[in-house]
């Protein structure tokens, strides 16, 4: 198992990007939370079985098609044990 934080720069605020990564969370199997944070960055906390947390990583790095990504930072944390993958706000 493996936890990572994720910092996601670019355009990604007020492009349902947050939702997107948590259909795709949801999609892949992987738990934690998506928000949105002061400085115009997406943080991300995502944890789960190591492939499944690097394909997160990837489409974090990619985005949808609205979202333009300029930097992602990827942090491995302990891991938190969330239920679930979903939106939260700060």
């Amino acid at each position: 198992m493996k936890s990572v934080r994720v910092y996601i720069s670019g355009t990604v605020q007020g492009v349902m990007f947050r939702k997107f990564i948590e259909e795709q969370a949801n999609l892949i199997g992987v738990r934690g939370f998506v928000r949105n944070m002061g400085d115009g960055r997406v943080e991300a906390i995502i944890e789960g079985i190591n492939e499944k947390v690097d394909k997160m990583i990837e489409i974090c790095k990619t985005g949808n098609k609205h979202a333009q990504i300029r930097d992602v930072l990827v942090q491995e944390i302990k891991y938190q044990g969330f239920e679930g993958f979903k939106v939260s706000k700060l």
